[in-house]
Parts: structure tokens; C-alpha cells; sequence
């Protein structure tokens, strides 16, 4: 029987160099692409298309249609897993996710779990897998504890996330039965994914800056370690890339506690301040703001260049320091994939 070749960006999570290198957007399937739009329209809300798990897959694979990405990402969001702990979710058009009831003045304890809402999620994975080539990687994805729950215990987002950090404050107990909750339910998830279809999946702590240095280390490194580790208990080959948006000159830190397979750098972080203070040989993901690839030109040919050199020494998957904004011309897209191979 003949053993397939990994899949590039799959060998990259596992340790090896590949020059170019791979890549991939985070929210490469969304708003910038016209198709999306689209079915986007077709289908009406943004959690009705999650859940037509037709529709999702297709969103999934509409990237790896145009661009010669070496991976697509589960089209999903972070906050199914408080919809699976409970809470209602909905998104206000031109206003963002709203979750209810509160958890500031809500219990955790009160809401009614819907493990069950995880499994459409599963279902749009199976279906995603069959559609890719073999040769690309499928990318599973959720939230780190800190970012849901700051949503859940605002609501929705929130300035410096405010009503998260009062809480932590104030009632670390309460606060960390709900990080805890969300740690338990988001292993089943990702495990949920992989067992779909996943090669690998990601965390995203998209508001990890916001946090002093001691409640860092408390939110964000103590609970994604505890995902890591149960995590890989059940998937111990299954590679996990952990994205801590904002951490700055915690990021070194964050590398070597969490024990992530990979750490996705930021816009905001020098990538060679970066590959100089991470851990030798660690794989790492970025880190081109995503605003250079909307601006177009020299300036984003430089760019790319600048991030593919500071990386030439360690195993690297090229993408943004963020999610692609919506405005990015399809054009930058392709001149950035074209330079990132050197052509």
C-alpha cells in the first residue's frame, strides 16, 4: 500500500522547512470574495450559513478554488462554543455577535448545555475534507478561553474587554469555573473536528493583549496549556497552532508553556525580534499586516519579502498577522501568493 506525502503545510506543523514556504489567510473565506457575498445573501444570517453545513463547506473551499493556498480553514465561528454551553447567539447586521444571558450577572450554573449544537460544525468538516485535494491541509479552529469569555461575559464585544477583566478581578473563582468550562468544552470540539476530517487545528486568543502580565500567564497560558495537554491525550499526532493576537514580549513565554506545536505572530510583532526570542526550530505562522495587502504594490512586495527573510531559519507558514479585511482587492491577493513563491 503507498503512504501519500504530507501535505506541506501539515510537514511544516510537524517540524520541517519548505522553501517557498506554504501559506494561507486567516478569514480567507469571507467578505473580500464576491462568491461569498453571494451565498452569503442567499442564505440570509451569518449563523443561518454556518448551520446550512452545505453552504459552509462551500465557503470553506471557494478560496482553495482561486488561490493555490496549501490550506483551507473551517468556515465556523468562536462563539459556537457558548451556544453549545447555553447560551443564544445571534448577530445584529452591522453590529457584530450577541450573546444572552449575560454572564456578569448571569451563572454559568443556570444555562442549559447543547453539546448537540457542535455536531452540524462536525458535519460541514466531513464535508470540507471530501472536497480537498490531498495535498492540502484542513485547519480546524476555536477559541481560546480568554476571548470567549470575554464575550460571554459582555454579550458581545467590548472596549479593552472591561466586563471580563472586573470579573477576573473581582471574582476569580466564579471567573475561573467559566474559563474551565470553556476549556472542557472547546477539547471536545477540536477533538470533534479532528475526528471529522482535521489534520490540525487552531487557537485563537484574539484578545489576549489586553491582559496585564500576571492575568496573561493565569488566562491565557494556563488554560490553553490544559486544552494542549487533553487535547493531545486523545490526537497526540494532531498539531496545534496557538494564536495569541496582542501578546507582544509574552509571546516567548506563551511558546514554551502552552506546548503548542506552532504560534501565530501578529502584525505588531518585528518577525525578527520574533524568530531571535521564540524557541529554536518552534514552527511559526505570519506575519504580514494585513493592511499592506489592501495597499497593494512595492510596499506589500517588501513586506512579504521582509517576513519570508526573517523566518528563513526555522520551519514557517506565510499569512497575515490577522484576519483579511474585506476591502482587500483580489488582485493583492494573487500578487502576494506570487510572491510568496518566488514567481
Amino acid at each position: 500500500m503507498t503512504t501519500l506525502p504530507t501535505p506541506r503545510l501539515l510537514s511544516v506543523l510537524k517540524g520541517e522547512r519548505h522553501d517557498p514556504p506554504p501559506s494561507w489567510m486567516m478569514r480567507q473565506a469571507g467578505r473580500y470574495l464576491p462568491e461569498y457575498r453571494e451565498l452569503r445573501a442567499e442564505k440570509g444570517g451569518f449563523l443561518d450559513l454556518v448551520y446550512d453545513t452545505d453552504a459552509a463547506a462551500e465557503v470553506t473551499l471557494q478560496p482553495l478554488r482561486r488561490f493555490p493556498f496549501d490550506a483551507a480553514i473551517l468556515f465556523s465561528d468562536i462563539l459556537i462554543v457558548p451556544f453549545a454551553l447555553g447560551q443564544d447567539l445571534k448577530f445584529v447586521a452591522g453590529e457584530g455577535p450577541r450573546l444572552s444571558p449575560t454572564l456578569d450577572t448571569n451563572k454559568l450554573e443556570d444555562l442549559t448545555r447543547h453539546p448537540e449544537r457542535l455536531e452540524p460544525i462536525y458535519e460541514t468538516v466531513a464535508k470540507v475534507r471530501a472536497g480537498l485535494d490531498e495535498k492540502q491541509t484542513l485547519l480546524g479552529f476555536a477559541g481560546s478561553p480568554w476571548t470567549v469569555a470575554t464575550y460571554m461575559v459582555a454579550g458581545q464585544g467590548s472596549k479593552d474587554q472591561a466586563p471580563a477583566r472586573k470579573m477576573a478581578y473581582a471574582e476569580p473563582e466564579r471567573f475561573a469555573a467559566l474559563i474551565e468550562a470553556i476549556a472542557d468544552m472547546t477539547v471536545d470540539y477540536l477533538s470533534g473536528q479532528v475526528k471529522a476530517g482535521a489534520d490540525a487545528v487552531q487557537l485563537f486568543d484574539s484578545w489576549s493583549g489586553s491582559l496585564s502580565p500576571e492575568q496573561f500567564d493565569k488566562w491565557v497560558i494556563e488554560p490553553n496549556a490544559r486544552i494542549v495537554k487533553a487535547f493531545k491525550a486523545i490526537h497526540p499526532d494532531i498539531p496545534v497552532i496557538g494564536f495569541p493576537k496582542g501578546a507582544g514580549e509574552k509571546l516567548p513565554r506563551y511558546a514554551e508553556r502552552t506546548g503548542v506545536d506552532a504560534v501565530g505572530v501578529d502584525e505588531t510583532i518585528d518577525p525578527e525580534w520574533a524568530h531571535a526570542n521564540l524557541p529554536a526550530d518552534l514552527p511559526v505562522q505570519g506575519n504580514l499586516d494585513p493592511l499592506l495587502l489592501i495597499n497593494g504594490g512595492e510596499a506589500l512586495d517588501a513586506g512579504v519579502d521582509r517576513v519570508i527573510a526573517a523566518f528563513k531559519g526555522r520551519p514557517h507558514i506565510f499569512n497575515l498577522g490577522h484576519g483579511i479585511d474585506k476591502t482587500t482587492p483580489i488582485a493583492h491577493v494573487e500578487r502576494m501568493i506570487s510572491r510568496v513563491r518566488g514567481k
